[in-house]
């Protein structure tokens, strides 16, 4: 008895393990066929949103516009091997109309194209029926008008820095879509946060759209502008005050120790990059030539702020009172002459024996000058080639060491003959002075 049910318990288990074996072939024979390369399924994609090419560009030029109600979507029912839909995201097929070829007003039939998402080929999948094979959109003029642009500032610029006037790009928005929709925008609103800021800031921002009542917008699906962001720039500058100088240019007799002088205002502020004011100290008026100066005079200066730099202060001329403390003129009869640039070979007479040389300087400076202590130097460049009698340019020393200037231009009377020339008779140094007889 024990026996024939020991023999029967091991047929039992016999059976089952086969059966469950059988099961395990049948089910992965089954698993295997439906992912063969021959092997297709179905599957239904629901409200896929249109996207309509050539609406802000090409319809738009054409002064045309897409009306709200032209939204819709489109169902797919597409087929593709397993392994192809198991692969595809729903969320990333696009259905795209084109509009470019619309050129007038009305309702209009347009074909759209299924973009899958990268990886899928268009030939991988087959599209087995569609809610529409077409997209009916309604087409209207479009209606457009540009605003201003306005900013929240929010936080401050650094202690010594000034904010220059915002700067936006584009300066203003074009707002496109139903005229009566379009007419409710007053302008476009940017917030713009800083703190402490200590160079210029620019930012790419959000806008919103309010009306004239500074209400903001809440429904702006029907209308399209020409940005989707705006780029705001603060200006942010340092303040420097700026002394206005005039850089005098010095001459024999005329010194800046004997000058003296005020300029009114005496300094400006402005405001600029300040990278660009680190090494400006000043404002220059005028490069001013002393030895054309004599009489006490008042000048007056357009204020030149350095460029890409405001002039906070507002005054926008300067006046400059100018003057010598001691300055005096007086004309000496120079008495000795000489020569240079003799020609090889030549003689040369000097005919003019006594030339007045009028004189500038300090009182003491100028009463310090004597006949003998001017030597006037004729210059026989341009003759070199000639013989006979000439006038030619002369400058003149002052041999005594005072800072005077001499005034004016002068001249003197030579005559060149032929014969052994004379060596040239030195300069007189310093206060010594070698009298000639005009001959070289």
């Amino acid at each position: 008895m024990e026996n024939n049910q020991s023999k029967w318990s091991r047929r039992k288990i016999l059976h089952i393990l086969l059966s469950v074996a059988i099961a395990c072939a049948v089910w992965m024979y089954v698993d295997s066929a439906d992912n063969s390369e021959g092997s297709e399924k179905e599957k239904i994609i629901s409200d896929i949103p249109i996207e309509y090419a050539g609406e802000d560009t090409t319809l738009a030029d054409r002064g045309l516009m897409l009306l709200p109600d032209s939204d819709q979507t489109v169902t797919l029912e597409i087929k593709a091997r397993r392994r192809i839909l198991a692969r595809l995201d729903p969320s990333k097929i696009r259905i795209q109309a084109d509009l470019s070829d619309i050129t007038s007003t009305g309702t209009h039939s347009v074909s759209y194209t299924v973009y899958y998402p990268d990886g899928i080929t268009r030939n991988s999948i087959t599209i087995v029926n569609a809610s529409s094979y077409t997209v009916q959109v309604e087409i209207g003029e479009l209606y457009r008008r540009s605003v201003g642009i306005r900013c929240a500032l929010e936080g401050t610029v650094a202690e010594g820095y000034i904010a220059g006037e915002l700067q936006y790009q584009p300066g203003m928005l074009e707002i496109r879509g139903p005229q009566e929709e379009v007419d409710k925008v007053s302008y476009a609103k940017v917030n713009l946060s800083v703190e402490n800021a200590t160079q210029t800031v620019s930012q790419t921002l959000d806008y919103q759209l309010y009306d004239e009542n500074d209400q903001l917008i809440q429904n702006t699906g029907n209308l399209h502008a020409t940005a989707d962001q705006i780029q705001v720039t603060l200006p942010v500058n340092v303040e420097k005050e700026l002394p206005l100088k005039v850089n005098f240019i010095e001459a024999d007799g005329a010194r800046i120790s004997n000058l003296e002088y005020s300029i009114t205002p005496a300094s400006v502020t402005v405001s600029g990059d300040a990278e660009l004011l680190k090494n400006i100290d000043a404002i220059t008026l005028d490069d001013f030539e002393l030895e054309d100066f004599f009489v006490p005079t008042t000048y007056r200066y357009t204020i030149t702020v350095p460029e890409g730099c405001e002039n906070l202060s507002g005054t926008t001329r300067a006046t400059m009172n100018v003057k010598f403390k001691d300055m005096a003129t007086a004309t000496v009869n120079a008495v000795n002459f000489t020569c240079e640039n003799i020609p090889e070979g030549k003689t040369v007479t000097v005919l003019t024996t006594e030339l007045p040389v009028s004189l500038r300087g300090t009182s003491g400076a100028v009463k310090s000058v004597t006949p003998e202590d001017i030597t006037v130097i004729a210059d026989l460049t341009d003759v070199t080639a000639a013989s006979g009698s000439y006038t030619v340019p002369a400058r003149v020393q002052i041999g005594n060491g005072a800072d005077v200037g001499v005034r004016g231009n002068y001249q003197v009377r030579v005559t060149i003959s032929e014969g052994t020339s004379q060596p040239e008779e030195p300069l007189p140094e310093n206060n010594e002075n070698t009298p000639t007889d005009g001959t070289a």
